[in-house]
């Protein structure tokens, strides 16, 4: 299960549970950010027909995080996933004390509101993340890499893309253990992403995009 939500409620969030059947478009405006749960994709049909209406929402300048999706040995059957081509493969990192590389100390997601360093992906629990796209646009910037021992380095768990004024975020990180585990780190990161679009008001760097 995805425990999220209450874990977000912990620390003075306040958290509304959107149905498929609410999400249509000029309806998630109120929203300052939307976490699409695990495998939802997967296991919502629905989600398919209300895809657009939450890019919509990202392109009228919403912030959606997608978490991770199960993916078989040809790729999620999904064409618009997000609002570039991204591929979601099987690559995982199972290995919840191997290092984590940041790509980009300087991007907005890596600084603000919380500065993330690698001391940050300490105590983590059972893995690092899962189903990490291996394939992706140019509009993603990949802003983390790590590998289990002796595999190729993967820099898929989380990228992030601007789109009209919005902001699009896809991760494979395990948030959904990490946050119900208490780990400090995961909570400044994911704190960070729901604050990306506050970030761009903030005049930090800007996220890449089209």
């Amino acid at each position: 299960g995805d425990d999220i939500p209450q874990s977000l409620e912990q620390i003075g969030y306040t958290v509304h549970t959107i149905s498929p059947e609410d999400i249509q478009k000029g309806s998630l405006s109120p929203f300052d950010a939307i976490v699409v749960g695990i495998r939802a994709y997967n296991v919502v049909d629905d989600m398919r027909f209300k895809q657009d209406a939450l890019l919509d929402y990202v392109k009228e300048g919403g912030n959606l995080i997608v978490q991770y999706n199960t993916s078989g040995r040809s790729g999620l059957k999904f064409d618009n996933l997000a609002p570039y081509p991204i591929h979601v493969s099987r690559d995982r990192v199972t290995d919840e004390s191997t290092p984590v590389r940041i790509l980009d100390p300087e991007h907005p997601l890596m600084t603000f509101p919380n500065t993330i360093t690698e001391k940050d992906f300490d105590g983590w629990i059972q893995e690092r993340g899962l189903y990490f796209p291996d394939q992706w646009d140019d509009a993603f910037t990949p802003v983390l890499a790590m590998a289990d021992q002796d595999e190729t380095e993967k820099e898929g768990s989380l990228l992030i893309a601007s789109y009209g004024k919005g902001t699009y975020i896809y991760t494979g990180l395990s948030f959904f253990r990490e946050l119900p585990a208490g780990v400090s780190g995961a909570f400044k990161l994911f704190a960070n992403m729901l604050s990306q679009n506050k970030a761009k008001v903030q005049n930090q760097t800007p996220v890449k995009g089209k």
